[in-house]
């Protein structure tokens, strides 16, 4: 019996939550491997192909498009801002202490901290947003649009930002008119459609792997990026704009056959969509010395390094999200400093945020099927 006042949580989402910091992960684990395997370049481009749309989708889910209010408000810093600021930081220092050099600019996000500007900039545009008439189409109109803009680029991460935005408000759409509730997709699948779901990243990932020397000449993976403007990846036709609504329709249909895949059920493994956001700002520091270091260069033969990296990314995954990596981090993923506001009583020190994606909110019981 869930406590009367609390959210209960819904398997699927914490699932899903898992999968997609587990993708995460090994996206940017096999990238070294890419430069040497056809077979982790085709992984490679299947992963990009929507992990991080998949990502959007949940975090509009769990989203709120009325005007926030001041403790809202002060989560947004206190959640997203300030973990951006320290860990811009610290990979700041890292570079130094490493490399002799750095370029300290917050304006330019180090590596993977992109996505928590982009779910800052998510959730200030969202309640404007929501006032519009079809704000699906908006929000379309403007990813297409911002790829003939070669102004728009990664500073502040807008590009991704602005690009990735219709999955967001795709998200917070079905939650807005309990489309998924209505239709039974968040505890009940059909046999036919996970058959349907499976058959369709299998497809996509056969095609990544026949034509991974086309997809590489095309540069796939900057399109799937949605980082740099039609022109620099050499779509100069004025129906450039439609190679990313292509690209946005195949994530769409990839990350629907993802999340219907999902279990519903609750697992041990569960828990580590609580703590993504640990995952998500730790993880880059574990792969750094491996990226760097040339060692996942050249590794021969694919078939027995392959899956010992998507293994290692396993643990990485299983060992950020443990408790005593986030005992230890918490004050860094999770900083509650009341100093820093006007009305230190807006800060909770026993609060804890344990996903980057949102807001959990109240779901109707229902038995969770398999």
């Amino acid at each position: 019996m869930s406590t009367p006042g609390r959210t209960r949580r819904v398997p699927i989402w914490d699932n899903a939550r898992a999968a997609c910091i587990l993708l995460v992960v090994l996206g940017h684990a096999i990238q070294r491997l890419t430069y040497d395997s056809d077979i982790a370049q085709s992984l490679y481009y299947l992963i990009y192909a929507f992990h991080m749309p998949a990502f959007a989708l949940i975090s509009g889910y769990f989203s709120r498009s009325d005007p926030p209010n001041r403790r809202r408000m002060v989560r947004i810093l206190t959640d997203i801002v300030l973990p951006y600021v320290i860990f811009d930081g610290l990979w700041t220092l890292t570079k130094l202490l490493v490399e002799g050099r750095t370029n300290p600019n917050l304006t330019q996000p180090s590596w993977t901290l992109w996505f928590l500007l982009a779910l800052a900039i998510f959730r200030l545009v969202l309640p404007y947003l929501a006032l519009l008439r079809m704000p699906l189409l908006w929000a379309l109109v403007v990813s297409i649009s911002v790829g003939y803009l070669p102004n728009v680029d990664s500073t502040l991460s807008l590009s991704r930002t602005l690009g990735l935005l219709p999955f967001f408000t795709l998200g917070w759409w079905l939650h807005q008119h309990g489309f998924l509730e209505r239709h039974g997709f968040l505890h009940r699948r059909r046999v036919s459609l996970r058959i349907a779901a499976a058959a369709a990243l299998a497809a996509a990932g056969v095609c990544a792997w026949l034509f991974v020397d086309e997809l590489t000449t095309m540069h796939l993976g900057q399109w799937l990026f949605y980082e740099q403007d039609y022109a620099d990846l050499g779509g100069t036709q004025w129906w450039a704009g439609g190679i990313r609504l292509l690209l946005m329709a195949i994530a769409l249909v990839l990350s629907a056959s993802f999340f219907v895949l999902i279990p519903r059920r609750e697992y041990r493994w569960t828990a580590i969509g609580r703590y993504t956001m640990y995952v998500y700002l730790l993880h880059s520091f574990v792969l750094y010395p491996l990226r760097e270091s040339g060692i996942l260069r050249g590794l021969d033969p694919t078939w027995l390094w392959l899956p010992l990296v998507a293994l290692l990314s396993a643990a990485i995954t299983v060992g950020l999200a443990s408790k005593p990596v986030r005992r230890v981090f918490r004050p860094l993923v999770e900083p509650r400093p009341g100093w820093l506001f006007a009305d230190p009583d807006l800060v909770r020190p026993g609060a804890t945020r344990t996903d980057p994606t949102g807001s959990r909110r109240p779901q109707t019981p229902t038995p969770a099927g398999p």
